[in-house]
């Protein structure tokens, strides 16, 4: 989860949810609690939502200028792609979802974009807060250029950042703590059990299971996975240190990564840094 839909275009979505996904979140943890199953831990929980109201106030903030790139491409477009009837949404349901595939697997592969989207996968315990904690300024960084091709085609940009926004409500009941499963759903659909291999940093599935509501890109790219068989899955960032302190958690890897680029020579060296793979 990140970007310009976790800011503007989702905030309208969003507001109305929150007091849901507080709610989902308080009762999986007392339920837990009281079937006496170790699945949160109250300081990373409280970190998760402390950085989940800076990301909600940050978007806010840069709504209009993340905006801005959208409606000058929509300005200039190549079609007008009306949304009358079931077809066009089905199509651009798909293309949102591939574009997602896209850009989550840009997210960790290129360390510019890893470095708002580690924050993601720094909770070490997998639950409903896990979900809320998103880096901040991701809508500036870079993200938005993946959906772009959808608003230069023709798609009305409310349209696609309104469906981006869907899929990421859907995203946030991926996090459970205890994932069910789900029988043939499995087969199409991301599900919590395909998430939890997602943020799983055991070495035989990291950078697994990148698909927003489907997993059939995955499954058609190579980069699905099963959860490794007779393994416990283990949660946080490879290498990285737990925190709970929501600035460390936001800005570590920020300043890790400026910091190297700062001391390797060269500007080819540099840019090597910034957007070469994380690690």
């Amino acid at each position: 989860m990140a970007g310009f839909f976790t800011g503007g275009a989702v905030a309208s979505q969003s507001g109305g949810f929150a007091l849901i996904a507080l709610t989902l979140m308080a009762a999986e943890y007392l339920f837990h609690k009281v079937n006496h199953v170790d699945s949160h831990d109250a300081g990373e929980s409280g970190a998760s939502l402390a950085i989940a109201a800076g990301n909600k106030v940050i978007g806010a903030l840069t709504a209009s200028l993340a905006a801005v790139p959208v409606f000058f491409v929509y300005r200039h477009r190549l079609f007008d792609i009306p949304m009358q009837g079931v077809a066009p949404w089905v199509l651009l349901f798909l293309a949102v979802e591939f574009c997602y595939f896209l850009h989550h697997l840009a997210m960790h592969k290129v360390r510019w974009l890893w470095a708002t989207h580690a924050v993601h996968h720094s909770a070490t315990r997998l639950n409903l807060s896990a979900a809320v904690r998103l880096g901040w300024g991701g809508q500036l960084t870079g993200g938005l250029v993946f959906y772009l091709p959808l608003v230069a085609l023709g798609f009305p940009p409310l349209a696609v950042f309104g469906m981006l926004g869907a899929g990421l409500v859907y995203q946030f009941f991926l996090h459970l703590a205890r994932p069910p499963h789900l029988g043939p759903l499995e087969w199409v659909l991301n599900t919590p059990r395909h998430h939890a291999v997602h943020h799983a940093a055991n070495p035989s599935v990291i950078d697994r299971n990148f698909g927003g509501v489907l997993i059939v890109f995955d499954r058609l790219f190579g980069t699905f996975a099963e959860a490794p068989r007779g393994e416990s899955l283990r949660f946080g960032v490879a290498g990285a240190t737990p925190s709970r302190n929501p600035l460390v958690i936001v800005f570590s890897e920020w300043i890790s990564m400026l910091g190297d680029a700062w001391r390797t020579p060269g500007l080819g060296g540099k840019l090597r840094v910034l957007f070469g793979p994380p690690g």
